[in-house]
């Protein structure tokens, strides 16, 4: 395929800079905790009328997992034209077949209306300014802008190991009190449509469910060796260290690490089992004519 036949290029209008406000996070962690989502059911995502999308856009997409539903859904139905991933790290975007181009959600390298519909997800919640984005997908999108954000506020974590669930909580509270972001958008991302000039269409429930049973996959194990260690603070610890006393802090990771020890024994005997609901929100947006 040459340059001016990819449809990812010919939608380019100029270079722009893609330096990014998101948090930045690694493949493993994004397949990590998408795993298994939309695997059972897709409902959620019907008011997006993917098959009526010629063009697509997945922005924030990271190592692809929603791109690749986008795709699979569009294959099914009538939609013949692309769906292009962008994120604003060219290392994720390794990841993510092509057609993808490197560009930032609030700086999108694409002229006004240039796509039928913009996608994101769990993107909104990791920027400072999710009205800004918001605004910038309106302004690409001919028709439609979806948003699946979740409220993190609301995780639930069930547990064979009685400790867990209580860490877990404890550790989401300082989470929630130290990051920089509004990562409980989830519910009311609905609010900042009409600012960006969308017309509510739809806000769908969709639980995504983490779950963990014997027989134990080798992510399992690693996780279990990640909370024996505290190695699953380690990666929040920015976060968690600047929400709470240094004391508080070495008392949780303590107990986490208790925590990941019976975790193990449990796996040892075939009996642990661990089931985290996150909610998200599917917001689907119609663009109001004349904006």
């Amino acid at each position: 395929m040459s340059q001016s036949d990819d449809p990812s290029k010919r939608l380019v209008f100029a270079a722009r800079s893609t330096r990014s406000t998101v948090r930045r996070f690694d493949a493993d962690y994004l397949e990590r905790t998408r795993e298994g989502m939309w695997a059972d059911s897709r409902e959620a995502l019907a008011d997006l009328e993917l098959d009526a999308a010629e063009r697509v856009l997945d922005v924030g997409c990271g190592s692809g997992e929603l791109t690749r539903v986008l795709r699979d859904e569009a294959a099914v139905g009538a939609s013949t034209g692309p769906v292009i991933g962008v994120d604003a790290d060219s290392d994720l975007l390794t990841d993510v077949p092509p057609p993808t181009v490197l560009g930032d959600a609030t700086r999108l390298p694409f002229a006004d209306d240039a796509v039928d519909l913009v996608v994101c997800q769990a993107l909104l919640i990791n920027l400072p300014d999710p009205a800004a984005a918001l605004a910038e997908f309106a302004r690409v999108a001919g028709e439609r802008v979806a948003v699946i954000e979740p409220d993190n506020s609301a995780v639930s974590v069930e547990s064979t190991v009685d400790a867990e669930p209580v860490l877990a909580r404890r550790a989401r509270e300082l989470y929630l009190d130290g990051v920089g972001t509004d990562v409980t958008l989830g519910a009311s991302a609905a609010d900042l449509f009409p600012e960006a000039g969308l017309d509510v269409v739809s806000t769908r429930r969709y639980d995504q469910q983490l779950r963990v049973a014997p027989p134990y996959s080798e992510a399992a194990l690693a996780a279990a060796q990640r909370k024996a260690t505290a190695a699953g603070l380690t990666d929040r610890a920015d976060v968690l260290e600047g929400a709470t006393e240094a004391e508080a802090f070495d008392r949780l990771r303590e107990d986490w690490r208790s925590m990941g020890r019976d975790v193990i024994e449990q796996m040892g005997d075939g009996e642990y089992e661990r089931t985290e609901t996150v909610p998200f929100f599917v917001t689907v947006g119609r663009v109001v004519d004349g904006e």
